[in-house]
């Protein structure tokens, strides 16, 4: 019995072994390289490292534009759960229970733009938002308005990259909480609209419990992708400005890495930026989680 139950755990360990050497390559080995490289100042170029224990996060947390790309972060979250998490969620909804025609052609819509390069996105957004001869400044013009040059307004920029990761991230988070809201019984449906049950309260007290798994997942995906996504635009766009005031923790990482030289200081914001995620992991899972319906 017992060389049984070792033979099936070899075989488990043998089967997963491709999955966890990946995932000690390319996630943990560069997890904790990033870790141990926050202790020292290296500019990547010299050969030798110098040890200088907790001064890199130190340097990090008596910046203040570590806190104002951290108040930039929040906002990037609150805007793309916005866009890609409660959008997407009532489009869903409508799409399968309100609209009659054209569902097929309505999907393949919402779907299509993420094919499309966030670097050609970016370059054709900001050629349409241009603010003295793009399109959308040209028919303000005809009606006697102006656009402002959103690339350089604080609070603005971060809005028009945040519809521009949209762009990508849209339709995939529409087709999976499509095919969700798509595999609840129609029976509870359509026995509420037989109640004269408002279209508003089916989306609230049935469809988001009853699809409040892969809700969740995408509340998770939306923020981390989201994010990741974002790094794109404000590379091509903006730098981070003006002023840091489109940067955010992972651009911000890149910057120090990247631009400035400073591997320490970047390893430090890294771990910090992880930290992060692991607490709105932890929320997640303490707060959200609790109240996720699992039909089975």
């Amino acid at each position: 019995m017992y060389s049984h139950l070792q033979k099936i755990q070899w075989k488990t360990i043998l089967l997963l072994s491709p999955a966890l050497l990946i995932f000690s390559l390319f996630v943990l080995w560069p997890t904790l390289y990033t870790f141990y490289l926050s202790f020292f100042e290296w500019n990547m170029i010299a050969p030798t490292k110098e040890f200088v224990g907790l001064a890199n996060y130190v340097e990090v947390l008596t910046d203040a534009t570590t806190y104002k790309v951290l108040l930039n972060t929040f906002w990037y979250i609150v805007v793309l759960l916005m866009l890609n998490f409660v959008v997407p969620y009532i489009f869903a909804f409508v799409l399968h229970l309100l609209v009659r025609k054209f569902k097929n052609f309505f999907k393949a819509a919402f779907f299509l733009p993420s094919f499309i390069s966030l670097v050609v996105g970016s370059i054709l957004t900001t050629w349409m938002l241009n603010p003295i001869s793009g399109p959308v400044a040209q028919i303000a013009k005809y009606v006697g308005l102006s656009i402002p040059n959103w690339s350089q307004t604080e609070g603005l920029v971060i809005f028009i990259i945040c519809l521009i990761t949209s762009w990508k991230v849209f339709g995939y988070n529409f087709i999976t909480l499509y095919a969700s809201i798509s595999g609840i019984s129609s029976e509870v449906i359509e026995a509420a609209k037989l109640d004269n049950i408002p279209s508003w309260r089916i989306l609230k007290d049935i469809v988001v419990p009853m699809s409040s798994a892969t809700g969740v997942y995408i509340l998770i995906m939306t923020i981390v992708t989201g994010l990741q996504y974002v790094y794109t635009p404000v590379k091509v766009i903006t730098q981070g400005g003006p002023d840091s005031a489109s940067s955010n923790l992972i651009y911000q990482s890149y910057h120090h890495a990247f631009d400035v030289y400073s591997t320490g200081t970047s390893a430090a914001l890294s771990m910090l930026t992880l930290l992060l995620f692991v607490l709105l992991l932890v929320l997640e899972f303490r707060f959200v989680e609790r109240g996720v319906h699992y039909e089975n």
